[in-house]
């Protein structure tokens, strides 16, 4: 029997991306040292068979540095990928020993066909070491379990001997070493005069004197022994595809060989899928899923066999069934079992008119058809496009939300966010495994992205012909029938979301946020310890890589023309924006950049936004004289128009709250309009609270670690970002009460989602969120949207404002966009203009004040018309009235507090007064019978006697019907102002909601990366 050919070159490429379980930290004796004492890793070269390679295969070499041979049975070689947070993804075991100041070469996997064959190799690891070329961490470890190593600096860590962290890797010895710039830089990490300071980035030099040292007995590389090819199946059983496919999820004859007929759906010569789609002639149209049970169409996988068919032959083929990581196909061994039919009475098939199936179960039942998808569909993501030629999907009209924006893990809105992607999630890729960062595809045009064309999250997508439905890399993706790039027809359309300008948001004075994505005026060559960057298709440098060494500190643009570039972008954005104030995050901190003036590059910015604007528009608050120590390299800051508003007093900074030890301290500044009088005060605090990214995952971290990352979605330091909205709160009531105003506005990029305790926290402090008033979000990860920046309004400050907007620019653009991707591709997709400025969208608010048309407008104007309007005594309904089929429909923050006012949310369309009722006294919170306002919200108030403990609050009409419900806990006012919430969001989730995240939203990857045949 004939058996499938073996293409370890895919299943080791696949295991890599996929990750594999995680297992703790093994308590082993050796740990590294740089006293020489030790085996230590002495080179290592990653880019083995590609472009220009000097030799067909990677290989990391081993050095024993003592005067005594080193037994090396119970050592692993491991490897970790640059941004990973968990356990190794590859070990490879180490026997025998290394001599006295000798060598041990261990071969890795390969690239391509470039480059020599090695030679004295010790152990041959294939695809068991298989590290990226540019950025990972490999590790020599004491113990064949796999280790989950911190993150940081792991110099002396327990169990390992030996490590090295290149490129942008978070694991290292000391900081990391530079690595080279793609896979066609073929140079090798080599270490520096046999120096172990158990710093990386000092120990190791790239080289191009590359010099693999063993003492094995093998050859790797072009002197292997080639195995036979297998020869020519023949006919065999015959079987229809829908046989083969069958009704489940893998095929019964898998390695079986098999004969089927069909028709060519969709080919693919080139691009790296190296197949055809095969399917049975006369199906597909309108499907009855009665008798439907199995698909009708196929992967036929030809490998290295040129393709000869074109969509529409008739062809007859001889193969082995096979599964394919979920996919399946039919391998073809030899050209001689593809045979074109002359068969003039074959009925072409037509595209399955279907919705997209909710399920896997469902959707097998399409695998390999040839589709036309109906109903609504919507970009959710356009990250991908950017390398990968792919753009994440939802099957419906809207785009995916990140579960926290909408409730917390374990609640019904949660779970609803995570079931809907999992439901409508599915990938428009470009038939092609090409990575068009890699300089080698660079001359092919982008699919899909043009300047003429914008593809934006939140765009309606139109199909103009058929796709077929595939099942690579865990992902359900739609393949156009031919290799789309830039310059071949494409087969859907998307709609034209941009807008040229904010809405009018109305007011006398209009406050805004911008995130500006590392605007540093100081360039990169313009600091000596700036040694790395990312390069265009051309090798010239464009932004900074590394900015971590002390006399580097800069992460922005590489160089002025660059630079010019980026602030193009931002100054046009800022400008369009036409905010009279605006609190600006992530521009450089010039201290830190080596300048003498804190506010230099703001003073850059400034003037080339006035020279924009053609006068002196714009102005800067200046530093306080009193800073904190040892700020970040970024800062916050405001810009200001001195013809609309005045600055009363000088900025403060929050001055030393350990809630901030990792975030940049509150910034606040007092602003009064022109020609207005003392109670137009208001406050403005500049905020950009600690990331998600960097920590420890919650099943490895200490025992009340409230920073850990749960995998639900959080991510990392929710703790200290809450810790650092309770303290805000307390800056902003003090900082406020010395100018003697109400009017406050807390803003910024909170680095939180609605439902986190940050925002909640705020919320519960009375402050109004001004960006859920517009139903827009302002940032988009993971295939998913939701906000992580926001305007809060105090009572008096919300009763002022007049409107609001997020600007949609940035977040929903392809990052190909930006300044910093210029000249990565054939295709010139950088423009002078707001698009993708940055990665977040700017947020825009009016505001009403007696030097304007008006007094400022009550609570009952502008967003609620109708006002709190009493319609009568309302009536409670029973407890029994709030059943399952009920909870949902309305949003509020999950813990109230005694004596507190809250904003309810109320989900549709609601014609009539609603009252709002705590259960199960019941107690009523609304003031009577209420109109819901405009922008879908309630006003309530807690008494201050309300019961304490767990509750349900209910949304009742007129006429006794329940529109929605919400689980809420009331606590004490002085339980919510200590922070002392009753639930942080940190409990890790059942593994099954965790595993519906990760499926769904992308936490492993799953739309970013691509499972390929190679």
């Amino acid at each position: 029997m004939t058996t499938t050919t073996v293409r370890p070159r895919v299943i080791v490429t696949a295991s890599a991306l996929l990750g594999l379980a995680c297992a703790p930290l093994a308590a082993l004796p050796a740990a590294a040292a740089p006293d020489a004492t030790g085996v230590v890793i002495n080179e290592a070269y990653l880019s083995g068979g590609s472009a220009g390679a000097a030799f067909e295969n990677k290989f990391v070499e081993l050095y024993n540095p003592t005067d005594a041979a080193i037994a090396l049975d119970g050592m692993t070689l491991q490897y970790r990928p640059a941004a990973n947070v968990g356990s190794t993804s590859n070990v490879v075991e180490l026997t025998g020993e290394i001599g006295a100041g000798g060598y041990y070469l261990i071969s890795g996997g390969s690239n391509g066909d470039d480059g020599d064959a090695l030679t004295n190799v010790n152990v041959k690891a294939d695809g068991s070491l298989n590290p990226s070329g540019t950025n990972g961490t490999i590790l020599l470890v004491d113990g064949t379990e796999k280790i989950s190593p911190a993150v940081g600096d792991i110099a002396g860590t327990d169990g390992i001997v030996d490590a090295l962290g290149y490129g942008t890797s978070n694991t290292f010895e000391g900081a990391a070493a530079v690595s080279p710039e793609s896979n066609q830089d073929v140079r090798s990490n080599a270490r520096t005069d046999g120096a172990d300071t158990d710093n990386n980035a000092d120990d190791f030099t790239l080289t191009a004197d590359i010099t693999p040292q063993g003492t094995g007995s093998m050859t790797v590389g072009d002197d292997d022994e080639e195995e036979e090819p297998p020869g020519p199946i023949g006919p065999s059983q015959k079987l229809t595809i829908a046989e083969i496919q069958g009704t489940g999820w893998s095929t019964e004859y898998k390695g079986e060989p098999v004969t089927t007929t069909g028709m060519v759906t969709a080919a693919y010569p080139e691009g790296g899928f190296d197949g055809f789609c095969l399917q049975t002639a006369g199906t597909g149209g309108e499907i009855d899923a009665a008798t439907h049970t199995a698909s009708d169409g196929i992967f036929v996988y030809t490998d290295d066999i040129p393709l000869t068919v074109e969509v529409g032959d008739a062809v007859t083929i001889n193969g082995i069934a096979d599964e394919f990581y979920g996919l399946t196909q039919i391998s073809i061994t030899d050209a001689s079992d593809i045979t074109v039919d002359e068969n003039a009475d074959a009925v072409a098939p037509e595209p399955a008119q279907v919705a997209f199936p909710a399920t896997d179960a469902e959707r097998e039942l399409f695998e390999g058809m040839l589709v036309a998808p109906q109903g609504d569909y919507t970009v959710t993501e356009v990250y991908e496009a950017n390398r990968y030629g792919e753009i994440a999907l939802a099957a419906s009209d809207s785009p995916l939300v990140n579960p926290t924006v909408s409730g917390l893990p374990g609640t019904p809105a949660y779970q609803a966010e995570v079931d809907r992607a999992e439901a409508e999630g599915v990938t428009l890729d470009d038939a092609s495994t090409a990575d068009y960062t890699n300089p080698a595809n660079s001359d092919t045009p982008l699919p899909y992205l043009s300047l003429e064309n914008p593809v934006r999250v939140g765009a309606a997508v139109t199909f103009t012909d058929p796709v077929v439905l595939d099942y690579r890399f865990s992902t359900w993706k739609f393949q156009p029938t031919h290799v789309v790039t830039g310059d071949t027809d494409q087969p859907v359309t998307f709609e034209n979301t941009r807008e040229a300008a904010p809405q009018d948001v109305g007011g006398d004075v209009k406050l805004g946020t911008f995130n500006v994505l590392n605007y540093f005026a100081t360039t990169g060559d313009q600091r000596p310890g700036c040694t790395s960057f990312y390069t265009d298709r051309d090798g010239n440098p464009i932004t900074v890589r590394d900015s971590s060494p002390a006399d580097c500190q800069v992460r922005g643009a590489a160089d002025a023309e660059n630079l010019e570039r980026q602030q193009a972008k931002i100054v046009a954005a800022i400008n369009a924006l036409d905010a009279d104030v605006v609190s600006l995050e992530e521009i450089e901190n010039s201290l830190a950049a080596g300048k003498d003036d804190r506010d230099y590059a703001l003073s850059v910015l400034v003037d080339a936004l006035n020279e924009a604007a053609g006068s002196d528009v714009w102005a800067f608050v200046p530093s306080p004289a009193e800073l904190p120590e040892n700020e970040d390299v970024i800062r916050t800051a405001f810009i200001y128009k001195p013809a609309t508003v005045e600055l009363v007093g000088e900025a403060q900074i929050l001055i030393g709250s350990d809630a901030f030890d990792n975030a940049r301290e509150p910034d606040a500044q007092a602003f009064t309009p022109v020609g207005g009088d003392a109670d137009d005060t208001f406050v403005v605090i500049s905020n950009h609270l600690k990331s998600k990214g960097s920590a420890d995952e919650c099943e490895k971290a200490e025992p009340g670690d409230d920073n850990c990352d749960a995998g639900d979605g959080i991510g990392g330091f929710n703790g200290d970002r809450t810790r650092q909205a309770e303290a805000l709160v307390d800056f902003a009531d003090e900082f406020a009460a010395s100018h003697d105003t109400d009017k406050v506005f807390l803003v910024g990029d909170f680095n939180s989602y609605a439902a986190e305790d940050p925002i909640t926290t705020i919320l519960n402090a009375g402050y109004v969120d001004q960006g859920a008033k517009t139903g827009e979000y302002t940032y988009n990860y993971g295939g998913a949207v939701g906000s992580l920046d926001y305007i809060f309004a105090s009572p008096a400050a919300d009763a002022a404002v007049t409107g609001q907007d997020i600007w949609n620019i940035n977040s929903v653009e392809s990052v190909a966009l930006e300044y910093s991707r210029y000249n990565y591709n054939v295709t010139n997709l950088y423009a002078d203009d707001v698009y993708r400025a940055s990665d977040h969208d700017p947020m825009l608010v009016g505001i009403a004040t007696s030097a304007g048309d008006g007094e400022g407008e009550e609570p009952g104007d502008g967003d609620n018309p109708g006002g709190d309007q009493d319609a009568g005594e309302p009536t409670p309904v029973d407890d029994s009235d709030l059943t399952a089929e009920l909870e949902g429909g309305i949003n509020l923050p999950s813990t109230l507090a005694r004596g507190e006012t809250y904003s309810v949310t109320v989900e549709g369309e609601v014609s009539g007064p609603v009252a709002v009722w705590l259960h199960s006294d019941p107690v009523l919170l609304s003031d009577g019978y209420v109109v819901v306002a405009d922008d879908g919200t309630v006003s309530i108030s807690v008494p201050a006697d309300a019961p304490l403990g767990e509750h349900q609050v209910a949304v009742v009409t007129e006429s006794g019907d329940v529109i929605g419900w919400q689980a809420v806990t009331v606590t004490d006012a002085s339980d919510a102002a200590s922070g002392d919430l009753p639930w942080t969001g940190t409990e890790a989730l059942p593994a099954l909601v965790v595993a519906l995240l990760l499926m769904a939203l992308g936490g492993a990857a799953l739309i970013a990366r691509r499972r390929r045949h190679l």
